[in-house]
């Protein structure tokens, strides 16, 4: 598994550098930066400025080339759904002079789906329309497919298990010793343990396509604007092509349920026997994945998905 360094950053100095690299490139007066959230890689600000685009978003990334990363995917993602994904504007890797690598792209008026609790309230009929947007935004994607598993930029593999089995066989090893340092909690690591020994029942149905996946697909990061309609898809993570099922995990945390997206996506496509099994096996090991390389774990989102990996493991 690939060691990543993940920087620290401080979100007031973050602006500040982010305030300079806007008016450098744009040769403008930037007016406000205002930060808008983080997560385990980055942080987002909203500048303003006194020309055009009078507003944006800068990201920072604690990765090294992320930012590019990123910017390809969402390019790529968004040439293959009618759904809108933002432009990017430009791209500051790290320098003396400014230490941060950036992505600067569109601002989408909206706010997120989960942050907005109001949604959970909206009619029946309006969730519905909702989650139709969503899960066929997500079929336009998923069917643009290539021969070849992996990278998104360099997908090589020519087997599914080829490129998933040594990822998912290296989180578990790195799991266990996390635990035996103290660091990772057991009762996780038991349940990985007890999965990983069904790995061949799991996935014994063969993927026989890669298919294009956003990587991090929940409503987090799907922005909605009034009265309730999808105004964007944002933040792809490590977009790659792999099993479509892949992408389907996300779908079912945080407030995903509440919506029916999981459950809509496969009434709309048809899924591999062993579907919900492998989305739980895909989920755990991504959280487990996302706290080995940030060093941050949300239990609000892992005790759902250890919880439902065993209740998954009893019925198989």
């Amino acid at each position: 598994m690939e060691t990543l360094k993940i920087k620290k950053l401080d979100r007031n100095v973050v602006a500040d550098y982010i305030s300079k690299i806007v008016e450098k490139q744009y040769n403008s007066k930037v007016l406000s930066v205002n930060y808008l959230g983080g997560g385990s890689f980055g942080l987002a600000y909203k500048v303003m400025q006194d020309c055009e685009p009078s507003a944006l978003v800068a990201k920072a990334y604690k990765v090294e080339n992320m930012h590019k990363k990123e910017a390809y995917a969402l390019k790529t993602l968004g040439e293959h759904t009618q759904i809108k994904y933002p432009a990017v504007y430009f791209l500051n890797d790290a320098t003396d002079e400014f230490p941060i690598d950036c992505m600067c792209m569109e601002f989408i008026e909206g706010k997120d789906a989960f942050t907005n609790f109001a949604l959970l309230f909206k009619p029946k009929n309006q969730k519905i329309a909702f989650a139709e947007s969503v899960v066929n935004s997500m079929l336009e994607i998923h069917s643009f497919t290539n021969p070849k598993f992996g990278d998104i930029e360099n997908p090589s593999y020519d087997n599914w298990l080829d490129y998933y089995k040594p990822f998912a066989t290296e989180i578990l090893e790195t799991s266990k010793k996390l635990r035996d340092g103290g660091k990772l909690d057991g009762y996780i690591v038991e349940t990985m343990e007890k999965a990983y020994a069904k790995f061949d029942i799991i996935f014994a149905e063969e993927v026989k396509q890669g298919s294009l996946i956003h990587g991090d697909l929940n409503v987090m990061n799907i922005m909605v604007k009034k009265p309730f309609t999808v105004a964007a898809i944002i933040d792809p993570l490590e977009s790659k092509f792999a099993d479509r099922e892949y992408d389907l995990f996300q779908l079912n945390n945080l407030t995903g349920k509440k919506f029916g997206l999981y459950k809509l996506y496969k009434e709309k496509y048809p899924v591999s026997k062993n579907c919900d099994i492998k989305c739980a096996f895909y989920g755990l090991w991504n959280e487990v994945y996302c706290f080995i390389k940030a060093e941050t774990l949300f239990k609000i989102i892992m005790n759902p998905l250890v919880k439902n990996m065993k209740k998954l493991l009893e019925r198989l």
